[in-house]
């Protein structure tokens, strides 16, 4: 089953929100979107979902910047929307980002970043997940905008690679004995 898919793009980066770019402001925080959607302005706490997804040693990563703003690689997810769990959530931001349906699985960590110029916190939870109908296509283009591109990284990549969270390698590819936790840390553009 294919989840319900969103309308509109970010403007943070690795950062895909519904809520927020309907106009509601945010569950936990609040939010400004102008009539064309070019003035994004986040605050307060966000809480965001993202899938950790190895396919032949391979993990899926995307890219959420405008053109190439930047070389910032994280894993598909976004913006929980209230009245779903956190697996329908991460289900939905997938198959909106890569056209995937995902199976979600365990929780393998939490990891938060902010922006104090602008007063805004996120705290992402991040899911095994693994992939149960499509593949990724390089023609897949991501209706909203929001992900601008997607690349498979193998371990040996990764260090070649900027990404997010530091933990990344490890939640894809070590055998960590217990949830993970990324501190606080500045966003970094």
């Amino acid at each position: 089953m294919r989840p319900t898919v969103r309308r509109s793009s970010p403007a943070l980066p690795c950062i895909s929100t519904a809520r927020e770019r309907r106009g509601r402001g945010a569950r936990w925080g609040t939010s400004t979107v102008s009539r064309h959607g070019a003035e994004r302005v986040y605050s307060g706490l966000r809480l965001a979902v993202r899938a950790v997804i190895v396919e032949a040693g391979r993990l899926l990563l995307v890219n959420a910047y405008p053109g190439a703003q930047s070389d910032l690689w994280c894993a598909p997810g976004g913006g929980v929307e209230p009245h779903a769990s956190l697996p329908e959530n991460l289900a939905r931001e997938v198959y909106e980002e890569t056209g995937l349906a995902v199976r979600i699985g365990a929780p393998l960590a939490v990891s938060e970043f902010h922006d104090p110029g602008r007063d805004f916190h996120q705290v992402e939870l991040f899911f095994a997940a693994r992939i149960t109908e499509g593949a990724p296509s390089a023609t897949w283009a991501d209706t909203e905008g929001v992900v601008n591109r997607f690349r498979w990284a193998a371990k040996a990549d990764m260090a070649a690679l900027r990404f997010k969270p530091d933990i990344l390698p490890e939640l894809a590819f070590g055998t960590p004995a217990h949830a993970l936790y990324d501190p606080l840390e500045p966003i970094v553009p």
